[in-house]
C-alpha cells in the first residue's frame, strides 16, 4: 500500500550499470541442524547454484564469517553447470582473488573474488569449485535441502566430471553470493525471511521456491528489476537468534549490503509461531533449539518498523509479506493465530509499506482460514509444497517492482 511519502521513496529506488547480486544464501555458524558440515582436508568442493538475472562478467563472494580460523582457498573455478556435478566444456574459468590464484580468508571474514569473463544467461546453473589444501574444522555454510554439492579428495577444480567417489554436502559450504555485471542498468530484490522463503517443502533441487519463481516471472518483463536474490534461513526469526542470527542482526550484512539492491521484501513469520507454540511433547525438540523471551504483536511491529528506517536510509523501497496459516500443525494455538491476523492487518492497512505480498489470502483455507488449503502445503500445514510456493509467486504484483 502507498502512503503520502511513496514518490520521494520512489526516486530514491535506483537501478546501477554496476554490480548486481543474482543469488545468495545467508551464511550461517556450524551447528547440529541442516547448517552442519565435516570438516575436510586436502578436498574439492563443487557446489551448484541457480541465478536469476544474467551477466556477461561474474564474481562471487566466500565466506569464513563464522569460522574459528583461517581458511585457505588453493584453487577456485566457474563454470556453465551440466547435468550432477558436471561442467559443460569450454565453459570452466579460473578464479582469482586481489589478483593471486589463492586466498586465505581471516576468520570471521568474507572475501570477494576478482572479476570473471564469463556469459551467464538469465535462470542458469552455475558449478562454483573450490579446493581446500588444509584442514577446515568449522565450515561455515547455509543449512538448506536443496544444497547441490559434492567434495571428493584432492584437487578436482579443473576437472569436467568429479570422480565416482564424489560424496554429497549436506548444505552449502563457504559461498554466499554471485553477482554480475548486467547487459543494462538494473536492480535486485533482496527477501528477508524463514524457511518458507528459503522454500522447505519444495522439491529438491527442482528451483520451486517462490523466489525461483518470481525471478522466472521478471525475466520476461522490460523492466529495471530482474534479479532475485533469496536469504531465507529455516527457523530464522525476526527478534531472536535461533536457527541463524536473527533477521534484524543479519538485516545490513545479508540484505543492505547487497550491490544493485533496489527492493527489500520482509517475509519472517516465526516471531509469533514460536512465541506461542504449545508446550507438547511434539514441539519440546524444535523449540529446545531456540532461546529468547516471548514477543508480542507490538514487539513484532516495533521489527517492521525498524527494518523498514534502516532500508528506507538506504533509498530503496521496502514490501511486507503478510504471515501465512499454519493451523493443524504441531506449532498452532488459537492465540499464536489471534495474533498472527492482527500483524497481517497491520502489515495491510498501516501503510507503511510500499507494497504487501498478501501471502496468507493466497494460501488460507476458505473453509478454515486458520490452515493452508490442502493441496498447497507439503504434508506439515506449516510448508508450501511446489503449488504451494508457485502460487505465492504468482500472487506478486510485479508492478511493484517497476
Amino acid at each position: 500500500m502507498e502512503n503520502s511519502n511513496s514518490n520521494v521513496r520512489a526516486a530514491g529506488a535506483h537501478s546501477t550499470p554496476g554490480w548486481v547480486r543474482t543469488w545468495g544464501a545467508s551464511p550461517q555458524a556450524p551447528d547440529n541442524t541442516v547448517s552442519s558440515v565435516d570438516a575436510f582436508q586436502d578436498a574439492t568442493l563443487r557446489q551448484t547454484v541457480r541465478v536469476s538475472g544474467g551477466g556477461s562478467r561474474i564474481r562471487i563472494r566466500l565466506s569464513n564469517e563464522y569460522g574459528t580460523a583461517p581458511v585457505t582457498i588453493g584453487a577456485a573455478r566457474v563454470a556453465l553447470a551440466a547435468d550432477g556435478h558436471l561442467i559443460r566444456d569450454g565453459s570452466s574459468r579460473a578464479v582469482s582473488f586481489s589478483g593471486r590464484s589463492t586466498v586465505t580468508i581471516p576468520a570471521g571474514a568474507p572475501v570477494l573474488s576478482d572479476p570473471v569473463d564469463l556469459v551467464l544467461p538469465a535462470l542458469s546453473h552455475l558449478a562454483i569449485s573450490l579446493y581446500l589444501p588444509g584442514r577446515v574444522e568449522s565450515v561455515t555454510g547455509h543449512g538448506t535441502f536443496h544444497a547441490l554439492g559434492w567434495s571428493v579428495p584432492g584437487d578436482a577444480t579443473a576437472s569436467s566430471a568429479l570422480s565416482a567417489d564424489a560424496a554429497p554436502l549436506p548444505a552449502q559450504a563457504f559461498i554466499s553470493a554471485v553477482e554480475v555485471l548486467p547487459d543494462r542498468p538494473s536492480n535486485t530484490i533482496a527477501v528477508l525471511g524463514d524457511s518458507r522463503v528459503d522454500g522447505i517443502g519444495s522439491t529438491p533441487g527442482a528451483d520451486r521456491r517462490w523466489t525461483d519463481v518470481l525471478a522466472e516471472r521478471l525475466i520476461g518483463r522490460d523492466a529495471t528489476t530482474r534479479y532475485v536474490v533469496s536469504q531465507g534461513i529455516g527457523g530464522n526469526r525476526l527478534l531472536n537468534d535461533g536457527i541463524g542470527a536473527s533477521a534484524l542482526a543479519r538485516f545490513d550484512r545479508d540484505v543492505l549490503a547487497t550491490p544493485g539492491l533496489g527492493h527489500v521484501v520482509i517475509a519472517v513469520g516465526n516471531d509469533l509461531v514460536f512465541s506461542f507454540a504449545p508446550d507438547t511433547e511434539e514441539s519440546a525438540g524444535f523449540l529446545a533449539m531456540f532461546s529468547g523471551e516471548p514477543v508480542t504483536v507490538e514487539d513484532v511491529i516495533a521489527a517492521h518498523l525498524q527494518a523498514v528506517a534502516r532500508a528506507r536510509a538506504h533509498g530503496v523501497r521496502v514490501h511486507a509479506a503478510t504471515i501465512a496459516p499454519y493451523g493443524g500443525s504441531d506449532m498452532y494455538t488459537a492465540d499464536g493465530d489471534k495474533a498472527r491476523e492482527q500483524v497481517n492487518e497491520w502489515i495491510r492497512s498501516s501503510g507503511v509499506f510500499d507494497g504487501v505480498l498478501d501471502f496468507d489470502a493466497v494460501w488460507r483455507d476458505p473453509a478454515d482460514p486458520s490452515r493452508i488449503r490442502d493441496d498447497l502445503h507439503m504434508g506439515d500445514h506449516l510448508h508450501g509444497n511446489d503449488a504451494g510456493y508457485d502460487a505465492l509467486a504468482r500472487s506478486i504484483d510485479l508492478s511493484l517492482f517497476d
